[in-house]
């Protein structure tokens, strides 16, 4: 494996992040169109966001459940608006082996209608609320342009839906949730993100409101990497859910749902990764460090072991019969935080070679201190990556006061765009027509002071323009 087989990310970004996909052996292509094979790092990297995530879930109070994968058409057709917002991406089953269905069913693009028709036969009371649940799934979704990880047919997710007795308790679950979305990708993926509320055009189909993350890539381009929707009674009401309330009346509940994706190792990888491959934030490798023993090294490097299995620092062992600048290469590729060198000469000078994957600093350390130094890093290099990737996105995000500087903006400078917005859909779609840019989120903490940047009325709100993927 030579690093040479890597584009530059500078010269061609779509290139370079399909290269690491497939160099690092994240994914592979199959026969079946529009979808990914996810190789063993590529879940691995999956399985700890899952289990982080799913741990700070059942924290709050979250339960797991698994619905069905089918969902009937007359079921699905229950919310037209929701419907819409999904037809031109549902896959339809029409057969059910050799015979014809009476009822086609679509393969779920997202689980609304199910949870809804599974809340109308379980709610019946006050006491039953609230009802927190989660599920774990795949959901297929038929997109025409597809990459790895960004956008796929078959997309491994998690989607949390909650009902509650008062508005005020399901708005506030809807925040909760997105703040914990949050607070992962910036402790343990590193990433800086930015959050606010969807427009009204760019919301979730059938909700109130909608909260998205939007982190920004290391080419300027916009990843939406999770958002969490305040649905209040529409689908409740839609389906007909009731319970009666301590008063013994009836009262229709209020709605949340979230969710998050594969889409965040697509982000991890578009921000932290280099020409050398990937390079992961030690708190979300599946392996903090990567062992190549050099020559026969066993007895130091059992002892080696059992201090990183005592201190539960993970860690793999290459062991393979190809030489030591592949391994090193590989390893590189692969983004293991810390790659630990020992050979002959090493246990010579009583010490082992530490290598930071993120900067690729090398540094010689005795064997006494080589645990310390492990721990330390590990922390180091999870904040050195937030801060770099932060600073780089702060470079990128641009205050913009005129329509012209706007339009040059959108070709010659990519990032974030701060704009002033008079909160109409006809400047939103213009600034969209013209330049590509679309809203990302609206700005609610800053003062706003000036014209829409558009049609020269007085704006009413800051919002961020960017590209997207």
């Amino acid at each position: 494996m030579e690093v040479k087989e890597i584009t530059n990310r500078d010269v061609d970004f779509a290139k370079w992040y399909t290269d690491v996909c497939k160099k690092a052996d994240l994914v592979d292509y199959s026969l079946v169109k529009g979808s990914m094979i996810i190789r063993p790092l590529g879940y691995a990297i999956w399985e700890q966001m899952q289990s982080v995530l799913d741990q700070k879930f059942k924290e709050t109070g979250h339960e797991n459940v698994q619905m069905p994968m089918f969902i009937p058409e007359s079921l699905l057709n229950i919310e037209k608006e929701h419907v819409e917002g999904f037809a031109p991406e549902v896959a339809w089953v029409t057969y059910g082996g050799k015979e014809k269905l009476e009822e086609r069913m679509c393969v779920r693009p997202t689980s609304e209608t199910l949870f809804c028709e599974h809340f109308k036969k379980i709610i019946h009371s006050y006491r039953d609320l609230p009802l927190l649940y989660n599920q774990w799934c795949t959901i297929v979704r038929w997109e025409k342009t597809t990459r790895p990880f960004l956008r796929s047919r078959e997309i491994l997710w998690q989607e949390g839906h909650t009902m509650h007795a008062t508005k005020e308790e399901a708005k506030a679950e809807t925040l909760r949730m997105f703040n914990i979305y949050k607070d992962f990708q910036e402790e343990y993926l590193a990433m800086p993100v930015i959050t606010g509320k969807k427009t009204e055009k760019e919301k979730f189909a059938g909700a109130e409101e909608t909260y998205t993350i939007e982190a920004m890539m290391y080419d300027g381009y916009a990843l939406q990497n999770g958002t969490s929707h305040y649905f209040g009674q529409h689908f409740a009401k839609t389906f007909g859910i009731e319970f009666v309330n301590k008063d013994n009346k009836l009262e229709t509940p209020y709605q949340t749902s979230w969710g998050v994706t594969t889409r965040m190792i697509g982000g991890l990888i578009m921000t932290h990764g280099d020409n050398n491959g990937l390079v992961l934030p030690p708190k979300i490798a599946p392996w903090k460090v990567i062992i190549i023993p050099i020559g026969d090294v066993t007895e130091k490097l059992t002892d080696i072991e059992k201090q990183l299995k005592e201190n539960n620092i993970t860690y793999k062992i290459d062991n393979s019969n190809k030489t030591p600048g592949f391994k090193f290469a590989e390893a590189e590729v692969k983004g293991y935080p810390i790659r630990l060198e020992l050979g002959a000469r090493d246990l010579e000078n009583n010490e082992v070679t530490l290598v930071r994957r993120d900067t690729l600093e090398k540094i010689k350390v005795s064997f006494e201190d080589t645990l310390k130094t492990i721990q330390e890093l590990l922390v180091t290099i999870q904040q050195d990556m937030y801060d770099r990737a932060k600073a780089r996105r702060d470079s990128m995000i641009y205050d913009v006061n005129d329509y012209e500087t706007l339009k040059d903006y959108a070709i010659n400078k990519p990032g974030f765009m701060k704009v002033n917005w008079c909160g109409s859909e006809e400047c939103e779609n213009k600034i969209k027509e013209d330049t590509t840019l679309k809203t990302r989120c609206l700005i609610e903490n800053e003062k706003v002071d000036g014209n829409c940047i558009v049609c020269g009325k007085k704006a009413t709100t800051k919002v961020y323009l960017g590209k997207q993927y």
